[in-house]
């Protein structure tokens, strides 16, 4: 078993205009989370908002060590999985990406 990190990076607005298509989106977001915390895959997560301009110890976390990419980190996850393939099957499932949001895994660690 090992952790990879999935960086979520970019996307669109969603252009979800009313109340209910945002709450159907989030809903989604809701599901797939509770799936990869139910499975025992998800370590841990954070959402940037708002479109990836949070900024962490006063520095945008588009100038460090996950900003290699042009795009804006819009959050991560921490996943468990048995490899980088198993890994990426988990993060399908990813609500953004329907919105143009781009996945990028890295290996963390290994688990013994």
């Amino acid at each position: 078993m090992q952790e990879f990190l999935v960086i979520i990076r970019g996307g669109k607005d969603p252009g979800l205009g009313s109340a209910q298509e945002m709450q159907e989106h989030l809903q989604h977001w809701q599901r797939w989370l509770g799936e990869l915390m139910a499975s025992g895959n998800y370590v841990a997560g954070q959402n940037l908002e708002p479109q990836g301009l949070t900024v962490l110890s006063n520095a945008t976390v588009t100038d460090r060590p996950l900003a290699e990419g042009k795009e804006l980190v819009a959050g991560y996850l921490v996943l468990r999985a048995d490899s980088a393939a198993a890994a990426a099957e988990l993060a399908k499932g990813c609500p953004g990406l329907p919105f143009g949001c781009t996945l990028e895994i890295r290996g963390i660690r290994q688990l013994h």
